[in-house]
């Protein structure tokens, strides 16, 4: 397992993992901790497999709200000296990631969605979103990825695991790995 380190602007103690070099980077934001949020798998296949860099920043104690998350990631991105990132997350970590594209627009590549939650999240301009939807999603179901992609149609693809529910990136996450890998590889 990768090392989870911290990092403690203002003393906030927010736990990330860096793992991998590459070209592209990819930043996903948790909802949860580091290890319970389902990333790992997919976040090691990307760094391992595919040469990306993946930093997954988890959920501290306190911080609540999509934008508390998004400022962490900020944080968290800020201090290992990253100019710009792919950003993304799986359901509220997605949420936070359309907050932190909302409000850092000239920091972001691109947009990654797992599971997208029906929040009234205008997509940020000019980056191309990729969104993951398992078919059998009833947490965040299909027509929420549709809707947002529906704001956005010619930037926003939709991308589908057949069968999978919310827990997709536990249950699929080589499937979503390499979904991410050859739509990113492109950037």
């Amino acid at each position: 397992m990768t090392e989870i380190q911290t990092s403690d602007p203002d003393g906030r103690a927010i736990p990330y993992v860096d793992e991998g070099e590459g070209p592209v980077t990819l930043a996903l934001i948790s909802a949860r901790s580091l290890e319970a949020d389902g990333l790992g798998v997919i976040s090691h296949y990307l760094a391992e497999e595919a040469g990306f860099r993946v930093v997954r920043v988890g959920a501290r104690p306190g911080a609540d709200t999509a934008q508390e998350r998004a400022d962490d990631a900020l944080a968290v991105i800020d201090d290992l000296g990253i100019a710009d990132s792919w950003i993304g997350g799986h359901g509220a970590g997605g949420t936070a990631a359309r907050v932190f594209a909302a409000d850092h627009t000239d920091r972001v590549n691109g947009l990654l969605l797992l599971g997208v939650e029906d929040e009234q999240i205008a997509l940020a301009p000019l980056i191309p979103v990729l969104i993951i939807q398992g078919t059998a999603d009833e947490v965040t179901p299909a027509g929420h990825a549709e809707r947002l992609q529906a704001t956005a149609p010619e930037r926003a693809s939709i991308k589908t695991l057949e069968g999978a529910d919310h827990l997709f990136p536990v249950t699929h996450p080589i499937d979503a790995a390499v979904i991410i890998e050859e739509y990113l590889d492109w950037d």
